[in-house]
Parts: C-alpha cells; structure tokens; sequence
C-alpha cells in the first residue's frame, strides 16, 4: 500500500454554523451553532470540471512519468505544472468523503478551491466545507487558507457580502 498525505493545515479556531453555512472564526461568535473549536485540520479540494458540488482533497499524485509525489509536494506540481501533464492520476477523498482517483483534466484549477474542516488529520469526511473566515487584518494563519477562503473583519461584514 502507497502511503498517501492529504496536504492540510493545522488552526486553532471556532466552526460555526450560521444558515446553513459554516464559518472558521479566531473567537467564539455571539450566534449561531458551534460546530467544532480548538485544535483544526484544514484541507484544501480542487473542483471536478463540470460538476461545481464536487471536489477532490489530492493525498497522491502519479505523474505521467511513473513519479508519486504526496503532501507539499504533490500540492505544489498540482499548482505550478499540472497542467503540462494532463493525464497524470490525482488520488485523494472527494468532498463527499469518497475514496477516489482521476486524471488531472478533470480537475478545474480555475474555480475556486474548497476549505474543508476535519476534527482531526487522519479524517476523510469532513465536517464541513468553509464559507468564510472572520478574523481582523493581523490575525495569523496560513498564506494558503488566506489564498483560498474569504476573510471578513466581522460577522457583520460577512453579513452585508453573503
């Protein structure tokens, strides 16, 4: 058996549930449902072409040229050269928790990624899928989930764009 490394991020935060829609905040919220605190893994799913309610979180790549890249490594081919090797297998859990495989093709690299959030590292189901960071301009946390997951200074800002 291949090892397989999901690349994820570690935070510590807040998950709550407003309207059916999940937010990673610094503090507590004043409303809403408390999904998940503390401790909290992030994974990032790329788009399946044609089917926006779908996504992979890559934990293996095969390269066209036999290489297996896995964790950081795989994350960065995906980003920077994917799309010189069209038929490499991406590996990984679809959004939906489901093992899965597929060529980088189907993949759409220029949609907007998914945040997911896991309880823990060595799950597969996710708890929910982001829909925003509330957190002030100087909060810290990792340059990838800023890239990927729109932040708001406030519930209130959140609010007025969602």
């Amino acid at each position: 058996m291949i090892d397989r490394q999901p690349i994820s991020d570690q935070v510590e935060g807040f998950v709550t549930a407003i309207g059916g829609r999940a937010l990673l905040s610094a503090v507590a919220l004043d409303e809403g449902e408390l999904t998940a605190r503390g401790a909290l893994t992030l994974r990032y799913g790329i788009t399946f072409l044609g089917k926006p309610h779908l996504s992979i979180v890559p934990s293996l790549v095969v390269a066209d040229y036999g290489e297996l890249l896995k964790g950081e490594e795989a994350w960065e081919f995906l980003m920077t050269s994917a799309h010189l090797y069209p038929r490499a297998d991406v590996c990984g859990f679809r959004s939906d928790g489901a093992d899965e495989m597929t060529a980088v093709k189907q993949l759409d690299f220029d949609a907007p990624y998914d945040v997911f959030v896991y309880r823990d590292s060595q799950g597969h189901q996710p708890l929910a899928k982001l829909a925003g960071l509330i957190a002030a301009e100087g909060a810290s946390y990792p340059e990838r989930l800023l890239r990927h997951l729109p932040r708001y200074e406030s519930l209130n800002a959140w609010r007025r764009i969602a």
